[in-house]
C-alpha cells in the first residue's frame, strides 16, 4: 500500500533531484524510497579481490581508458 509523504526542500535541492531522477529513469518517490530502504539493508559486504587485482587497484587514478585504448595498446604490443 502506498501513502502520500510530503517532503519540504530548497527549490534548487527539488530541481537537483528531478534532474537526477529523469537521468536515471526513476521517479523522485522511487528514488526515496530506495534511500530509505538502504538504509535498513546493512552494511555493504566488502568485496574481496584476488592478490593480483588488488595490488593494481587504484595504480592509474583519474585516468579514463576505455576498452578500445586498451585494445589498441594490445595490438601494438603483441604485432
Amino acid at each position: 500500500m502506498n501513502t502520500k509523504l510530503t517532503l519540504r526542500m530548497d527549490v534548487e535541492m527539488v530541481q537537483l533531484a528531478k534532474t537526477e531522477a529523469r537521468r536515471r529513469g526513476k521517479s523522485v518517490s522511487g528514488m526515496v524510497g530506495e534511500f530509505f530502504a538502504s538504509l535498513t539493508a546493512g552494511p555493504t559486504p566488502k568485496v574481496v579481490l584476488p592478490p593480483l587485482t588488488a595490488s593494481l587497484v587504484g595504480l592509474l587514478p583519474n585516468k579514463n581508458i576505455s576498452e578500445a585504448d586498451y585494445r589498441k595498446h594490445l595490438r601494438e604490443k603483441y604485432s
